[in-house]
């Protein structure tokens, strides 16, 4: 069995099925989109990508099986699962989400067409497996779709290590050991096994300290909003269609976007870090909740609005909102005397938890820094913040 050195689980076993599925278009092509997109113009080291992060999904799935139980063909399928769960992912991965479920009607997470067919339907069906089955557990669907995407899944204990390494910031260490010995199955629910209330609180405090100071970042936000908005006029000015977008890497999209005289700049301003700044950065409380709540035409909307109060080109505006505040993963289930019991029923962090994200949250308004102060006046009016 041939081995892969990785810069968190060290040495990762590679058994001959994803042998062979590492060696397809489709898989490499992840070496060449950025795991952590544009916060990686916040953190320099955070350089890894996609690929790397597969192999160490695929690795704590292994591990996750051989705890559980789990052998032969049920395993195999997971193992493929995991290795395959982000090849459906556009360049710059969620940067770009929003603008392929928009135009193609799918999440990244649906690989039913990716897998139907071509190299790696030939590699799994090889390898005695079917190619649906695969993509359900790709989706989570299932009792053992739950490793690969559900509340205790092993694609978030393994990107929470794995960025707070790249990024050089402590905050993201979780006990993964800890948490896949405690894996368990309950009613075909995946669930921590007794006296691991603080194993699942650690992973909570780890996301939303994770999301505080990387994934959240403003600097990272203002490039996703910028690279997103370009994005679109690239797909509008030109004969690109979606799914050739969806299957970029992160180089051939910002090459795209510096060929294009619509997105030119907007792809200069990436490349040379040379971002909107903040016009707006507003607490949850300042914001009426129709702003909050609004869906992405009425974002835009809103975007023309203010960029016609301020005077100004509609493509200086940026309305980025997170949406309502949430933490799905106060859902985990663990067991407490014996009884399957809601994380958020357990834990006295939760709430506090949901009371600092709350806090945390800002709706930001960007501009180019010659525009802000117009359009910072201009979308407090728009938008009804109080300053």
């Amino acid at each position: 069995m041939k081995a892969i050195k990785d810069s968190v689980h060290d040495h990762i076993p590679i058994c001959d099925l994803a042998s062979d599925l590492l060696d397809t278009p489709e898989l490499q092509r992840l070496r060449h989109i950025k795991q952590l997109s544009t916060v990686r113009l916040v953190y320099p080291s955070a350089n890894h990508t996609r690929f790397e992060h597969s192999l160490g999904v695929y690795y704590l799935a292994r591990e996750a099986l051989s705890l559980l139980g789990v052998d032969g063909d049920r395993s195999k399928a997971v193992r493929a699962a995991a290795l395959l769960h982000d090849v459906g992912h556009g360049p710059y991965g969620h940067q770009t989400e929003g603008i392929i479920e928009r135009r193609l009607g799918k999440h990244h997470d649906e690989v039913s067409d990716l897998l139907a067919s071509g190299r790696l339907a030939e590699v799994l069906e090889s390898h005695g497996l079917d190619p649906v089955t695969v993509a359900d557990l790709v989706a989570g669907d299932g009792k053992l779709g739950q490793l690969v995407a559900g509340e205790l899944d092993v694609d978030r204990m393994d990107y929470l290590v794995r960025d707070a390494h790249h990024t050089g910031v402590p905050y993201g260490t979780i006990d993964h050991s800890r948490l896949l010995a405690a894996l368990q199955f309950r009613d075909d629910h995946l669930v921590l096994s007794e006296g691991n209330v603080q194993t699942a609180e650690g992973t909570l405090v780890a996301r939303a300290l994770m999301n505080a100071t990387v994934y959240r970042h403003h600097v990272s936000r203002i490039a996703g909003a910028m690279l997103e908005r370009a994005g679109e006029r690239l797909l509008d000015a030109t004969d690109l269609d979606a799914t050739q977008f969806a299957r970029m890497t992160d180089g051939r999209l910002l090459a795209a976007l510096r060929d294009c005289e619509e997105t030119a700049d907007a792809a200069r301003r990436l490349e040379h870090r040379d971002l909107h700044k903040r016009a707006v950065w507003a607490k949850l409380d300042a914001v009426p909740e129709e702003v909050v709540a609004a869906d992405r035409e009425t974002v835009r909307g809103f975007e023309r609005e203010i960029a016609a109060t301020a005077d100004v080109s509609p493509e200086a505006v940026l309305v980025d909102t997170p949406g309502e505040p949430n933490m799905p993963e106060t859902s985990t289930r663990v067991v407490v005397d014996g009884e399957v019991r809601r994380l958020a029923d357990e834990s006295p962090l939760v709430e506090g938890l949901r009371a600092a994200g709350r806090a945390q949250w800002r709706l930001g308004v960007y501009a180019p820094e010659e525009d802000v102060p117009e359009v910072g006046a201009a979308a407090e009016r728009v938008l009804g913040i109080e300053a």
